[in-house]
């Protein structure tokens, strides 16, 4: 029988790897797998680095800090760190959360319906519109239920296939497997939602687990936190390893969308792919309803509690997501890149930096780190929207920018020099 303390850990894994696993995140690594062929493996450990490793270092820090989103980045600066959560919030609803309208046009309506994705997204936000104003706990009790089912029917897809197809791959099409995985990685927002959903793990541990310490609940958080990523790593494995293995079933300009249901059809069969259809359609409503929530709860909060100003930021989250998910997920994707070249190193390191020991983490050390990381990722993100040729003399001297991570070495130096300067220097005291 559980003890209270596994069955604590088990619950809150559990509510962890739900706020990670979203429904879109699922299209990303079959066809990441399908490209990779005989190097999936090498792809698969890009993929997980910035996808689960990241983001579970989110959590881990959140058990260090137990604070908001807004306490990553106050080291650098208050003014920063406000600037730093109007982006992440701002992203979130202009891309992730218009991204699950798309994916449910092209998984569960556009199979079925000839109806165009315009009227799609205005169906689909108009009722997470109402959702978000009525706060409703319905979707909280229905999220409980979709995540175990897709669960169940993802490892039968990966388990059918595994034991149904020999083990031989196709060349990979990538020059830089690795770094082409930790890119695609990105496009999953997981170490975004670290920083926004680990806060709200916080506020519902606190409430449950008024009498413990923070000793106590710092343990809870990174059990769970190590828990809930090694099941994100079982599925995002599984299922690039899925589309590496089934690389001749399908033609080589499939989307990501058509991908996923083409291989739940050949391994479970049409009513299957079906029911997955519906199963990701509900699980990606529940995610914009909680993206929507969210951002406007923190307007909300920044306003002196406004419910105006919660009205607001609902409804211009909701024609944005209109506006945006209309278009289909390769757009989005596309249009996506470039803000995430930007922000998801600053993210990176915020994340890197508040789960370090504290003499090793400075205020001077925060800001030396941060100011470089931003530096060095403005020719990744130029890059990123078609300035390649303009800036190849200045990317030739930048190491690894030629993999769009040029921002990395830059960071750990700076991380080194910092630390370094303050060891010499004893009179400086490190800041509280």
């Amino acid at each position: 029988m559980l003890t209270k303390e596994t069955r604590e850990v088990l619950v809150t894994a559990f509510a962890l790897f739900s706020l990670f696993f979203g429904a879109g995140n699922l299209i990303l690594p079959p066809l990441l797998g399908n490209k990779a062929g005989d190097l999936w493996w090498l792809v698969a450990l890009g993929f997980c680095a910035s996808a689960v490793l990241i983001p579970i270092m989110g959590i881990m820090a959140h058990a260090k800090l137990q604070g908001t989103i807004f306490d990553f980045g106050k080291k650098v600066s208050p003014t920063f760190s406000l600037i730093y959560s109007l982006l992440i919030y701002a992203i979130s609803i202009s891309l992730p959360s218009p991204r699950t309208a798309a994916v449910t046009h092209e998984m569960a309506i556009q199979p079925f319906f000839d109806s165009p994705p315009l009227l799609t997204s205005i169906i689909y936000f108009a009722l997470v519109f109402v959702f978000v104003i009525n706060r409703s706990q319905i979707l909280n009790i229905l999220g409980k239920l979709l995540t175990p089912a897709i669960i169940l029917i993802l490892f039968l897809i990966i388990g059918t296939a595994i034991f149904s197809y020999d083990f031989t791959f196709s060349d990979t099409v990538f020059q830089n497997p690795f770094s082409d995985g930790i890119l695609e990685g990105y496009q999953t927002f997981d170490a975004i939602g670290a920083v926004v959903v680990g806060g709200v793990i916080i506020i519902s541990i606190n409430l449950k687990k008024k009498d413990a310490t923070y000793e106590e609940k710092k343990v809870l958080i990174r059990r769970s936190g190590w828990l809930a990523g090694l099941s994100l790593l079982l599925i995002y494995t599984g299922l690039i390893i899925t589309g590496a293995l089934m690389h001749g079933e399908f033609n080589a300009d499939i989307s990501r969308t058509a991908l996923l249901s083409g291989i739940s059809t050949k391994t479970l069969g049409n009513t299957a792919n079906l029911f997955l259809s519906i199963l990701v359609s509900l699980a990606c409503f529940t995610t914009a309803v909680g993206i929507v929530t969210g951002t406007a709860d923190f307007i909300k909060y920044r306003f002196h509690d406004s419910h105006a100003v919660y009205l607001t930021t609902a409804i211009l989250g909701c024609i944005l997501g209109v506006v945006m998910g209309q278009f289909n997920v390769g757009y989005i994707i596309a249009v996506a890149l470039p803000a995430l070249m930007f922000i998801y190193p600053i993210t990176i390191v915020l994340i890197l930096l508040n789960i370090v020991p504290e003499k090793f983490a400075s205020e001077k050390v925060f800001r030396a780190v941060v100011l470089l990381t931003v530096i060095f990722s403005v020719p990744d993100f130029l890059g990123s929207i078609g300035f390649t040729e303009a800036l190849s003399d200045v990317q030739g001297y930048i190491p690894l920018s030629g993999y769009s991570l040029g921002w990395v070495l830059p960071a750990g130096v700076a991380f080194v020099i910092v630390n370094l300067l303050h060891k010499n220097n004893p009179k400086t005291t490190p800041a509280n």
